[in-house]
């Protein structure tokens, strides 16, 4: 199959390009780069059956023929990371929908499946946990940008059945949750890959709010495979799935666990969200996934724990110090 992979330059888009070529599959990767880099490819540069094109998706012109020649299309481009959602949130939304809605206009006028990559930021700030699919979903007001990232995903998810209900387009909805692993970088706000580049370098680690507030950590390649699972599953076309680790941990221990791992002798700072990001500031409280929708479907559920994805993060940015400081 010839899979197109939008922002498939980035962390996530990169490992599946890898993973899909490794399976034979022939792969086209359209990215502006404006996140993603180049070496995050570097292993499929110059292979047959791969492809890259440094355009955005909102060049109709660049993206029509992508599609056309492709059997599935994972739409992974969009605005990442929350300094950018606070900062840009007209960026966010132009690319988030506007985006989305140039790959399935085209992908309907081909009859191109596509996977959508959403996120678990669409059940805002819920309390009903874990997570289910057909949860109902509560998010703060508009007078706060955090919730913009939110909500253009949900539209995004809006627009793909939308597609899906009135154009007989093939849709599969993935809500990912906080995945991890190598090549991920902490300039986006990602928590998992700052910890660890402050704990390497010896600053203080910072933890934002009073460290309570829990998270589920998946690596990129669990997710990964959860991606072509379902890509490649008839059955999947129209469903929903949540995609995440269950291993529920709080924030704070989680810097500790960084902080053991490593032998970093740095210490854990707490941060008030209002230092951090600026007044009115809303974080979720708890964000666990239930994958029984997914593992009935497909028979996925994540292979790697906590401490092994930590191990492998710690290595990969130990190796990109090591580079940058050669």
């Amino acid at each position: 199959m010839r899979a197109l992979i939008t922002g498939g330059a980035g962390f996530i888009g990169s490992h599946l390009a890898e993973a899909w070529s490794a399976a034979g599959g022939s792969v086209t990767v359209i990215d502006d780069l404006s996140s993603g880099r180049l070496e995050n490819l570097a292993a499929l540069t110059g292979q047959a059956g791969f492809r890259f094109v440094q355009a955005s998706i909102l060049d109709g012109a660049a993206l029509e023929p992508l599609v056309a020649q492709s059997d599935v299309v994972f739409h992974l481009a969009a605005a990442v990371g929350v300094e950018l959602v606070l900062r840009s949130p007209l960026r966010v939304i132009e690319t988030n929908v506007l985006g989305t809605h140039r790959v399935l206009q085209a992908a309907a006028r081909h009859g191109v499946k596509v996977l959508l990559a959403s996120s678990s930021e669409v059940y805002g700030k819920s309390e009903r946990v874990p997570y289910r699919e057909d949860d109902d979903r509560v998010l703060g007001p508009t007078t706060r940008g955090r919730w913009v990232y939110a909500e253009t995903k949900a539209l995004d998810e809006f627009l793909a059945l939308g597609y899906a209900q009135e154009m007989g387009l093939p849709v599969v909805i993935c809500r990912l949750f906080n995945t991890v692993g190598p090549r991920q970088s902490g300039r986006y706000g990602m928590v998992v890959p700052r910890l660890v580049g402050q704990a390497l370098r010896g600053e203080a680690m910072t933890v934002y709010g009073d460290g309570g507030q829990t998270r589920c950590f998946c690596h990129v390649r669990d997710v990964v495979r959860a991606l072509i699972l379902l890509a490649r599953a008839p059955s999947t076309v129209g469903g929903v799935y949540n995609i995440g680790s269950q291993e529920e941990v709080t924030i704070l221990a989680l810097a500790e666990r960084i902080k053991a791992l490593s032998g970093s002798r740095s210490q854990i700072v707490l941060v008030p969200y209002e230092q951090a990001y600026g007044a009115g500031y809303e974080d979720t409280r708890r964000r666990l996934p239930d994958i029984s929708r997914i593992r009935a479907a497909v028979g996925w559920q994540p292979e790697l724990g906590l401490d092994d994805i930590l191990r492998e993060v710690i290595a990969d940015v130990r190796r990109g110090q090591r580079i940058g400081s050669g």
